[in-house]
């Protein structure tokens, strides 16, 4: 399958650094294919905004966003605010058009695999729903490992495919912090989902070179669909 789904432990674990990172990689690693970024519902401003800032998507902010509320809300909170309702179906159409017409698309989830994306269903249901193979993102802090095994415990429930964790460091972090709060061969073998790399905390996550560089020192492979991970395009 051409999509992976970014999601995270919880809001603010770094869904969208890890999201920009591999476009930055795509679009200078992979120039002569075609990406898509999607935020299938965004509440506020904030992601599809930075998407179109930083990369040339050829997308529309319906193809970006198929589903918008102004406040930063849960959306079924957010949607009943606004006297509407959260249609899935726009999302899935708009998700099944970037597929047939893109190499590769990057779904950004909100929130964490528990979010309610309706009052019925949570990012993970969604998620086994529309089979959307996923990558978890646990941020660097006290409880990590606590939070790791929770959401690896309910990708397995809602039956998620999980392709990997990523650590990432929302603040600056120590060699020593990253052993303490986040060990990687300690969450591998408690959750027996391969740790993919670590995202050090960037000063400036708006430089698409660094962020090309983070995601290639990430564990590429199994990620990205195969034989997309080749030499940098020239040309």
């Amino acid at each position: 399958m051409n999509t992976l789904l970014i999601t995270g432990t919880d809001t603010e674990a770094g869904k969208t650094i890890l999201t920009t990172a591999l476009a930055a990689y795509w679009q200078t690693y992979q120039r002569c294919r075609r990406f898509a970024i999607m935020k299938p519902i965004q509440a506020g401003t904030g992601d599809r905004e930075l998407y179109t800032q930083l990369f040339a998507l050829e997308q529309s902010l319906e193809e970006i966003t198929p589903v918008y509320f102004s406040a930063p809300l849960a959306p079924p909170i957010a949607a009943a605010r606004e006297g509407r309702r959260i249609e899935l179906g726009i999302i899935w159409q708009a998700l099944e058009n970037l597929r047939l017409s893109r190499d590769w698309v990057l779904v950004e989830a909100l929130g964490g695999l528990g979010t309610p994306v309706t009052d019925e269903l949570t990012v993970a249901d969604l998620a086994a729903e529309w089979r959307l193979p996923a990558v978890l993102v646990v941020p660097v802090r006290l409880g990590a490992i606590a939070q790791a095994v929770a959401n690896v415990a309910l990708a397995r429930q809602s039956r998620v495919h999980l392709k990997g964790i990523v650590l990432n460091c929302v603040q600056p972090r120590s060699e020593q912090e990253i052993a303490d709060w986040a060990p990687a061969e300690l969450i591998q073998s408690l959750t027996n989902i391969p740790v993919l790399g670590l995202i050090p905390h960037l000063a400036k996550p708006t430089d698409v070179a660094k962020l090309a560089q983070v995601a290639a020192n990430l564990d590429l492979e199994r990620l990205m669909p195969c034989s997309l991970t080749s030499e940098p395009f020239s040309g």
